[in-house]
């Protein structure tokens, strides 16, 4: 018989129980009742998950395992967002800590460093998901630069632009002179400044 240890270790136990319910398929979605299906906001590959993440999946985790016990076919689908220019500037910083400069390094060594870093963001968030006991279905897990995914982003614009319900207008943008790219809103910060406010009066 196995001695019991002084102190309880949940750590022991969560992996066992975790392995157990993985291996054995209760996660995927089974039976015939309806289907329920969440995908994952998908985290950013720019560093490990947060307490906002870690609620937020609390809550998604909450509703699958309720619907599985309702009888819905419940899944819940993980993946991870590739956040370019986010990941890019995670990079760089990364980089600037260990006295490189992304330019001296090169568009190729650059790109093998930035793949580096995704696989092993990938990996740190999947070990969080499952440390927190979260009831996803990891055989379909996603990443938003697979290709498949990609194809279909494509496709839905196109469609979305033929249908009239996009367009193309011509706006003032944010645009970074360091990245040579647009930037969205939400990405820049906005800095007030004291200047000089012109009127021009027409004759």
């Amino acid at each position: 018989m196995k001695e019991l240890g002084t102190r309880y270790s949940p750590s022991d136990l969560e992996k066992k129980w975790y392995s157990c319910w993985k291996e054995n398929g209760h996660f995927e979605p089974k039976g015939s009742g309806k289907p329920f299906t969440i995908m994952i906001p998908p985290p950013n590959i720019t560093a490990a998950l947060h307490m906002g993440h870690a609620l937020n999946l609390v809550l998604q985790d909450i509703m699958t395992r309720f619907k599985r016990m309702q009888g819905f076919r419940a899944l819940w689908v993980p993946g991870e967002d590739h956040a370019g220019i986010a990941t890019q500037n995670a990079v760089e910083k990364n980089l600037a800590k260990k006295g490189i400069d992304r330019k001296k390094l090169g568009r190729e060594k650059f790109l093998e460093t930035t793949w580096e870093w995704t696989r092993e963001y990938r990996q740190k968030i999947r070990e969080q998901i499952e440390a927190m006991g979260c009831s996803v279905d990891w055989s379909r897990e996603r990443f938003t630069l697979d290709e498949r995914l990609s194809q279909a982003v494509r496709k839905s614009f196109v469609q979305l632009y033929k249908e009239g319900l996009i367009y193309r207008g011509k706006y003032i943008v944010n645009w970074c002179p360091r990245c040579s790219t647009v930037l969205s809103d939400e990405e820049v910060e906005h800095e007030d400044e004291k200047g000089a406010f012109y009127h021009i009066k027409y004759p």
